[in-house]
This record gives structure tokens, sequence and C-alpha cells, in this order.
């Protein structure tokens, strides 16, 4: 199921862009604050990139393979954000006529507080503000989803991250999040020069699309981490996605 890289056919490559990592200078939305304007804004900024730059249509292409009518799904979503992302799975399994439960995960209480304030009419989505390291039992959920946040962790945390994806899922596992690379680069600086201009936004996508793993990076975390007969592509504007899952039974 896993594809793997294209073989070197002998073309010279491109200059690699570095990681740009350091622990202790977290992106602006993961430190300690309130609820406030700025986040606020940072948040709905997040929401529009995602939606108009690929992150739901990656999601949905995924749901359509593993959420059909009938189906009552326990799901997970790491790292949550303001809870697009869940929301999004709840509206697709309203459609396709299926019953899900969400448990959504954040670290930050004001981003939970917003995600909440957000998803009023998703009473199946339950927001928990705890430690994604730490959430959950194994083998109790029937989707895991973790999707751009991978690239706010180190190399090894990304790998303790990815194992315990994989130990929470009874079934499959999606975690999505950018590409490095120049071309990423050029085009989050030119976004957040010429439209997300806010303050909070432009930094901290600039400093994503520099945290970011490369292709091959992703695919080494995902081996170190115990995973194997994984699926990894590339998608469009700089995203990517690992993923496990479990065939169906007909």
């Amino acid at each position: 199921m896993g594809c793997g890289i294209s073989p070197d056919r002998g073309t010279k490559a491109p200059p690699t862009l570095k990681r740009q990592f350091d622990p202790a200078v977290p992106e602006w939305m993961d430190r300690p604050q309130p609820v406030s304007p700025e986040l606020v804004s940072d948040l709905r900024n997040l929401r529009a990139l995602n939606r108009y730059f690929g992150s739901y249509r990656l999601i949905r292409y995924f749901l359509a393979r593993w959420i059909q009518r009938g189906d009552r799904l326990r799901v997970l979503d790491l790292a949550t954000g303001s809870g697009d992302i869940p929301r999004r799975v709840i509206e697709f399994a309203r459609e396709a006529g299926a019953t899900v439960a969400i448990d959504a995960v954040d670290f930050q209480s004001s981003t939970v507080e917003i995600a909440r304030q957000l998803s009023a009419d998703f009473p199946e989505i339950q927001y928990h503000c705890a430690d994604i390291h730490q959430f959950g039992e194994d083998q109790s959920f029937d989707i895991v989803l973790f999707s751009l946040a991978l690239h706010h962790f180190s190399a090894d945390q990304a790998v303790q991250l990815l194992r315990r994806c994989r130990e929470l899922s009874r079934g499959s596992v999606l975690v999505a999040d950018l590409r490095r690379g120049w071309l990423a680069k050029l085009g989050v600086d030119l976004l957040t020069t010429l439209i997300f201009r806010q303050a909070m936004t432009r930094n901290d996508a600039r400093v994503s699309a520099e945290r970011a793993f490369s292709f091959r990076e992703l695919d080494s975390l995902a081996r170190a981490a115990g995973w194997s007969d994984f699926g990894h592509r590339r998608f469009r504007f700089a995203r990517q996605a690992i993923w496990l899952e479990r065939p169906r039974r007909r």
C-alpha cells in the first residue's frame, strides 16, 4: 500500500531547504495566552488556509474511503486547533448517513475554548484540553487524525507521536502535514505578505514552512515509529500525508 520515493534517474537534485527547528522558540499560537482578538484572527486565518489550500480536500479524500452509510465510529483528532477538521468530519458523516463521535484534543486552553464556541451545532464533538502525548487508551478509536501539527515537534517527539497514533487506533490513522521545500517557503512568504498579514499568522506560517518535514524525512520518521505497509503521497499546495488503514469487511 505504501508508495515509495521515485528512483534517482541521474538528474541533479535541487538544493535542499534544511529544516529549521528550535524547541526553545515555539510558534506564537503555542505560547500560553488568553482568548484574544489576535488568537481568534489567527485561527480564522488558519481555517481559510485549510479551506483554500488543500487540507479539507485531503481529509475528505480519506473520509470517503473510511466512512460509509450505517457506520458507527469513534474518531480522535489530535492537536485540533479551532476544531475545523472535526466539524468537517461530522458534516461528511451526516451526509453519508454514518454516526460518528469525535474526541478532539489540544493542549492550549484558549484555543479549545474557541473551538467549543465554534462547535455549538456539533454535539458529536467532545473537546479536551490535554497533552496529546498522554491522551487516550490503546486501540480505542476507529480513526485517528493528526493534521498540520507534526512540524511543531522535534524529530524524536514526532516519532513518539506517530507511534502513539498507531497504538490508539484499532482501524485507520491519517497524519497530514506540510511538505518542506523552496516552493512552499516562497508561497507562504508571498501569501503572508499580500493576504494573511496578521502578525501571528505571518510569523507562524513562515516558521511552519521552515519546520515542516520533507517527504523523505516523514517516510523515515514513520518507519522509525514502527509503521509498516503504510501509504504516503504528496498532495497539492505543499501538503503530504501518511496513513494506515485496515481493509473493511465486505
